[in-house]
């Protein structure tokens, strides 16, 4: 539900086209106002269906700075975060059948 594309880089070294999203990864925005800005996933929201990413924000009219969130699809996954034993596990299966 909250899956990008890989960049060009890791879609040649997993053999896949995209993965789901999840926190520490480092994406670059694709689409929309804040096209061209890369950073850290700093938190997923599937329920809703959107990722905050470290430095897109958007400014009240009070002043401060929020959080904006930015739809996965309008994003691409340039460095992926392999801590987790189940990502592994996924690519290892993908590699696999490579």
């Amino acid at each position: 539900m909250v899956s990008a594309a890989l960049s060009g880089e890791l879609k040649g070294k997993y053999g896949r086209n995209s993965l789901p999203v999840r926190r520490g990864d480092t994406v670059k925005v694709m689409r929309g106002t804040l096209r061209g800005h890369s950073g850290e996933v700093l938190r997923v929201e599937p329920s809703k269906r959107r990722i905050y990413v470290q430095g897109v924000t958007a400014k009240k009219s009070d002043g401060t700075d929020v959080e904006k969130p930015v739809h996965p699809s309008n994003v691409m996954i340039t460095e992926l975060h392999e801590e987790d034993k189940e990502r592994r596990d996924v690519l290892a299966r993908t590699a696999e059948d490579k």
